[in-house]
């Protein structure tokens, strides 16, 4: 009879516990908050916790409620620290909550991945692929120079573009800004106001999509995101309108609260639907996904309750032959972009990683070992995940206020943006 004796490793001895964690908010061209986490044997490890045109709730709610409780626990207990958080605020779910809880979750991993000297990819099962697929955003004010700009992305080596451009008719429009390369929609510090007619939209963007194809052929991926603007039915004939254009995806094409919609939108039209970027838990996604009612799920590390819950959400995903196609805005700081590189790099079932290049200042303060080439992003093989905030630099840049646009029809009826 063999005997199994049960041996309790007291891994606080290993220096493991957590002595310190703070929160810091810093503007380098647009607000980011980070969290920062400190173990006794002087290990640290950094998680982004950025909600944009919110971020003091989420500073607030880690400063005052989270941080306190992680103060003594071993920072090894990821699963246990993320259920604590979670099912211990009594009130789950909601963006603050989540992504608090994100930040907490990416800041253990990246400890996790020192203390093995290892990638946090190779934690998460290894490398599936060589590089993460990612695309770039080309937006301007006509579709003449929209032509330009998808051009530069092509001369760089993106095998994706998404395509955004002015409508005429409209003085504004979402995803058209006026820096191309650093396109930021939060832009005062009170929400400025839009003018929005869907009838517009609906007529240009298939003569715009038409004009893209006959210039740059059949092969380059692209895409376009509708902004949560439309009716199912509104969406379903946008998507029809679409299919000779064979577009990888249709991004948030209606408001996600009533997701019995996605099915009107499926009946009518074969033109991918991507959505999920406002999600930030497993159940917000459940059904759309198990239902099969989208082709590409867009949650995030930092909105989703980090790597963890992602992960499930992904995994979940990947069942139902969902692929992932995760939020990359500038929003989210190189923090959220080097741990989803570590998620796109290991998961079987990834689709497309959104890349938005940071300003060179928000580089300064982030610094990190993930790098563009050839069409793709590469994760750092440092241990941990790769990226760390310089603090002094992140210093020089406070709070600035900062609101996201609201929409209104022309008639002065509220929309969404």
């Amino acid at each position: 009879m063999t005997t199994i004796k049960s041996t309790h490793i007291n891994t606080s001895s290993r220096g493991v516990n957590i002595v310190n964690a703070r929160v810091i908010v810093t503007c380098p061209g647009r607000n980011f908050v980070t969290l920062k986490i400190e173990t006794a044997d002087g290990l640290t490890g950094v998680g982004d916790a950025t909600l944009n045109g919110r971020e003091l709730a989420v500073a607030a709610y880690l400063t005052e409620h989270v941080v306190p409780m992680l103060i003594g626990r071993d920072a090894t207990r990821i699963e246990d620290i993320w259920q604590f958080l979670y099912k211990g605020a009594y009130w789950r779910r909601g963006p603050v909550t989540m992504t608090a809880i994100a930040a907490v979750d990416t800041a253990l991993w990246d400890i996790k991945g020192k203390i093995a000297g290892l990638p946090v990819y190779q934690l998460l099962g290894g490398r599936s692929r060589e590089g993460v697929t990612v695309y770039g955003h080309a937006n301007a004010p006509d579709v003449e120079s929209v032509l330009s700009e998808i051009a530069s992305y092509v001369d760089l080596g993106y095998r994706a573009v998404r395509v955004q451009t002015g409508i005429p008719g409209l003085e504004s429009t979402y995803g058209v800004g006026g820096d191309k390369m650093f396109y930021e929609p939060a832009d005062a510090a009170l929400p400025t106001e839009n003018i929005w007619s869907t009838e517009h939209y609906l007529t240009h963007v298939p003569k715009m999509f038409a004009e893209v194809r006959a210039e740059f052929g059949p092969t380059l991926r692209l895409l376009h995101d509708v902004h949560h603007r439309l009716t199912p039915l509104e969406a379903a004939r946008l998507g029809r309108s679409l299919e000779p254009y064979a577009l990888t995806w249709m991004e948030d094409p209606v408001p996600a609260e009533l997701q019995e919609g996605f099915r009107l939108i499926r009946q009518h039209t074969t033109t991918p639907i991507a959505v999920g970027e406002v999600f930030n838990s497993i159940w917000d996604c459940q059904e759309l996904i198990t239902s099969q009612l989208i082709d590409y799920i867009r949650t995030t590390v930092v909105h989703a309750g980090g790597i963890t819950h992602l992960r499930r959400i992904f995994d979940l995903a990947a069942l139902y032959h969902v692929r992932s196609g995760s939020h990359g805005a500038t929003d989210l700081s190189p923090v959220c972009m080097a741990a989803a590189l570590h998620v796109d790099i290991a998961i079987p079932n990834f689709g497309l990683q959104e890349y938005m290049r940071h300003t060179p200042e928000t580089d300064e303060v982030f610094p990190h070992g993930y790098w563009f080439e050839g069409g793709y992003l590469h994760p750092s093989e440092e241990p941990g995940l790769g990226v760390d905030i310089d603090e002094e630099k992140a210093a020089r840049y406070p709070y600035r206020p900062a609101s996201l646009p609201v929409n209104r029809l022309q008639d002065g009826t509220m929309h969404s943006w």
